[in-house]
């Protein structure tokens, strides 16, 4: 009789106790957003339909920088933009905010499992040996490597460039630009070329073109669906369907998967050979590979996880940074004064390195160049080509708010309770427009903003200048003093040697929305990745330049 009383005691504890948590702390569904259409699709096909970002910023704009959507059968996710709240989940509690397992299961089709698909100690064990490889004079050693694919891209622009009779040409940007950081990522990473900007039909260029469109882009409502779904279904089945699978979305990425992992068996064979020979070279493979040699032997990164690493490297190290570069020649295509007054430091500086009888721009000529400096970083913030990063909540937690969010049914709280589970989208994008950090111009691209900016105190995330473009934290992206390098070195070379303006397609160029931002045109999304941009050679007419250039430059 008295076990009885005690069991029931506690039952009648657990049920006060739960009613008292429900009631007690904020549900979800008090979070201000938008009212969802449909039970079984909530808000995703806004989110997944529209161009990227398009809901983020409709959302900021009229809920804040936190938001309530619904995914599928009335799921509340959350959409933070929030400084605080980004900070917490990436920087202070980063682990306990790992990926959802259905979306590990994409990244592994896409990558392996490498740094990117592990999580908690495998991601330190991961990144611990592929840090000595991403260090600052590693990645500043890759400069003239950097400048020579440019260089090659640009005598293959000038070719075809004199042989026009307009004496200009419309140029695909972003399929040149992927050409040519393929082979710069083939060099710097792994001291092999591609060679890709010589040959269009190389097997490696051609299986990673318009991968992500192929395979992400345009879902249709089923598809929306099912990536609503998936989150109710095991990891494991998930991979079997991936791997068994007729879509013919999955098998194209199976395809580029298998292609990547032969180069890397190769790679990787060829690397070990190498270093057990006391040779070796600098590239980040060989750096990787020798970290991994020396390492205990728990610390160990597996085969497998090595084809993976390679995989991330290739990926990462030219999809993106392509990408980011077309759209950067997209916003300067179309403010000719932004890209004439770059053009002019640029040539300024060019005119410095040869009086003191250089041939090529050094590190320190880029750290003293503030006009490019300002137009690299406000391509970072307005075209961040990765403009979500998902997570969720591995346990019930508490995210700090920078500004205070008032409620439904008007309460106004400072801090916000998430339940265990609860999927979070934090939006890049909207937060690299947040007009509190950024100013009430933040939806302008305007490089001005970083030489005038008051300093002021804001809540620290990004490794790069505040910037959510590389993430923060144990997971911010570990290449990306390497990606600005990269970067820095493509602007200089061919915004001094040529000049950008707008095609008769400009106007019809669209945010697709894969995963990645990628520039497709309107009414040919099924032709892939298309960003077409007339070019032509900059006129050296540096002192007419200068003298229509601002007094603060």
């Amino acid at each position: 009789m008295g076990s009885i009383f005690v069991a029931a005691s506690f039952v009648a504890l657990a049920i006060v106790y739960g009613v008292y948590r429900r009631y007690s702390r904020i549900s979800l569904a008090d979070i201000p957003g938008p009212e969802s259409p449909s039970f079984m699709m909530g808000n995703l096909k806004e989110l997944f339909q529209g161009q990227a970002a398009e809901a983020d910023f409709k959302w900021q704009a009229q809920y804040g920088n936190v938001v309530r959507f619904k995914g599928s059968f009335g799921e509340d996710r959350l959409m933070i933009s929030d400084p605080a709240a980004l900070q917490y989940i990436f920087a202070k509690s980063g682990y306990r905010f790992p990926k959802p397992p259905d979306l590990r299961v994409l990244s592994k089709m896409i990558n392996g499992k490498g740094i990117i698909w592990t999580e908690g100690d495998d991601h330190k064990r991961h990144r611990k040996v592929m840090l000595p490889g991403f260090g600052g004079p590693e990645s500043k050693a890759f400069l003239s490597l950097f400048k020579n694919c440019a260089e090659s891209m640009s005598n293959k622009w000038m070719e075809i460039i004199s042989n026009s009779k307009e004496g200009s040409a419309v140029f695909n940007i972003p399929a040149w630009m992927s050409r040519a950081t393929l082979d710069a990522i083939g060099e710097a990473a792994f001291d092999v070329r591609f060679s890709s900007i010589d040959d269009n039909e190389s097997a490696l260029a051609r299986s990673y073109r318009n991968i992500m469109t192929d395979v992400f882009g345009s879902p249709s409502d089923r598809e929306v669906l099912i990536q609503g779904i998936s989150r109710y279904i095991p990891p494991q089945i998930l991979e079997y369907l991936g791997e068994v699978g007729k879509n013919p979305r999955m098998a194209r990425l199976r395809d580029t998967g298998d292609m990547a992992t032969s180069v890397a068996k190769q790679l990787v064979k060829d690397k070990a050979e190498v270093l057990l020979q006391g040779k070796g070279s600098r590239d980040v493979f060989s750096l990787l590979v020798k970290a991994n040699m020396d390492s205990d032997s728990k610390a160990k990164l597996t085969e497998e996880e090595l084809f993976a690493q390679m995989r991330t490297i290739l990926f990462a190290g030219h999809e993106t940074t392509s990408n980011t570069i077309s759209w950067g020649l997209l916003e300067l295509a179309r403010q000719p004064k932004i890209q004439s007054r770059l053009r002019t430091e640029i040539w300024e500086t060019e005119a410095a390195v040869h009086a003191r009888g250089d041939i090529d721009f050094t590190i320190a000529d880029f750290e003293a160049m503030p006009y490019t400096t300002a137009v690299m970083k406000e391509i970072l913030r307005f075209c961040c080509v990765i403009y979500h990063a998902n997570r969720c909540a591995s346990q019930d937690d508490v995210l700090p708010l920078s500004q205070p969010i008032t409620t439904r049914s008007g309460d106004v709280i400072r801090e916000l309770p998430v339940p265990k589970g609860t999927r979070i989208v934090a939006s890049i994008a909207a937060y690299n427009r947040n007009k509190e950090l950024w100013g009430e111009d933040a939806h302008v691209f305007n490089p001005d903003r970083w030489l005038t900016a008051k300093e002021k105190k804001v809540t620290s995330i990004g490794v790069y200048s505040n910037l959510m473009t590389f993430l923060g934290g144990m997971r911010s992206c570990i290449g990306w003093r390497f990606a600005i390098i990269e970067v820095q070195a493509f602007l200089t070379e061919i915004v001094g040697k040529f000049e950008f303006a707008p095609s008769d397609k400009t106007e019809l160029i669209r945010r697709e929305a894969c995963f990645v931002m990628a520039p497709t045109v309107e009414g040919e999304v099924e032709n892939g990745v298309q960003l077409p941009l007339r070019v032509s050679l900059a006129p050296r007419d540096v002192k007419g330049v200068v003298s229509n250039m601002p007094a603060n430059s």
